[in-house]
């Protein structure tokens, strides 16, 4: 399968690493709207081409893996590019997936291509885990915990915030509320008791610390919904104390069985993660092989990962896969 990436900060960083773990890939070209002498990429003798030259490479590339912004990026850039190639990416804006998944489904089914949205974790695995407990435990209550661990789509929604530099976001999970489900108590959760937001944000010199302040916390779809903190410190200290890009999570479920109800049962999904995009990556480029599987079988339009059967996601064959891991 031909590979190209659409953006090269840490999310494309992560797939082309990805790509070089799987070997039925290859790296065609990286896109940037920077100056591609300025962009330096790992793999020797791919391109880095500039952004208006995308459609040069329209038949000279399977799939096409966005690593935009879900803030701006992506809602743009995912609609526009399923009109060319095939394309996965990972919005992650819970909000607004109905609205994307309608603009991006009508513009693969008018262009003839497989769109892959909202690939990652969450969404993504723990969307399917969710899925797959509540049809298991039909009597239950789904809780979804993230963190603690630093989200990518808020700390760039901070980062597009006028006068900010840099930020990191993490995204904290209440204790109180993570004992209680796992004690199947099924606790009825508010969106503030399940989470804190700590933020810490290196501005401009001279910028209102108060404006930005306040643009964070009543950011709706990110931070209004939620306890959130907001810590301003310099530069130097965000690259010593916050370099890294950790994160993880745990997806239960807590249901009853039984003619009256009288059986618990827990299912709990969990993750802990040292590189956050470096695993969305590698979710992002499993779903990548899945559309270029289903583009080959005449399938258009947008999908999720509800949409797509586990064994497009592997390298291996079928028969491979009930051998081993079945």
């Amino acid at each position: 399968m031909r590979i190209g990436i659409l953006g090269y900060g840490n999310l494309g960083r992560g797939v082309e690493c990805a790509i070089k773990q799987n070997e039925d890939m290859e790296l065609v070209a990286v896109f940037t709207r920077r100056d591609p002498k300025s962009v330096k990429i790992l793999t020797p003798d791919v391109p880095v081409a500039n952004i208006s030259d995308i459609l040069e490479y329209k038949d000279k590339i399977d799939v096409l893996i966005l690593c935009g912004g879900s803030a701006t990026d992506l809602p743009v850039q995912t609609p526009e590019y399923a009109k060319y190639f095939n394309v996965v990416d990972s919005f992650d804006t819970h909000a607004k997936i109905p609205e994307h998944f309608a603009n991006v489904d009508a513009a693969a089914k008018e262009a003839g291509t497989v769109a892959v949205i909202s690939v990652g974790w969450d969404p993504g695995m723990f969307s399917l885990n969710r899925m797959y407990a509540s049809a298991l435990l039909p009597d239950g209550k789904d809780y979804t915990f993230w963190g603690k661990g630093v989200s990518q789509g808020h700390s760039d929604a901070i980062r597009r915030i006028e006068g900010v530099v840099d930020a990191r976001q993490y995204t904290v999970p209440v204790p109180e509320a993570l004992s209680a489900v796992r004690a199947g108590d099924c606790p009825q959760l508010t969106t503030r008791q399940k989470h804190t937001r700590e933020c810490y944000v290196v501005v401009e010199d001279g910028a209102d610390k108060a404006r930005i302040e306040n643009e964070i916390k009543t950011m709706p779809n990110y931070f209004a919904d939620y306890d959130t903190f907001v810590y301003f410190i310099t530069l130097d200290e965000l690259k010593r104390d916050h370099s890294g890009i950790p994160h993880g999570g745990v997806v239960i479920r807590s249901g009853k069985t039984g003619w009256n109800g009288e059986n618990t049962h827990i299912i709990e999904y969990s993750l802990k993660l040292d590189s956050n995009p470096e695993f969305t990556t590698s979710v992002l480029v499993a779903y990548a092989r899945a559309a270029y599987r289903l583009s080959c079988e005449g399938v258009r339009g947008c999908k999720t990962v509800f949409d797509i059967a586990p064994a497009y996601l592997s390298s291996m064959s079928g028969e491979e896969l009930r051998k081993n891991l079945l």
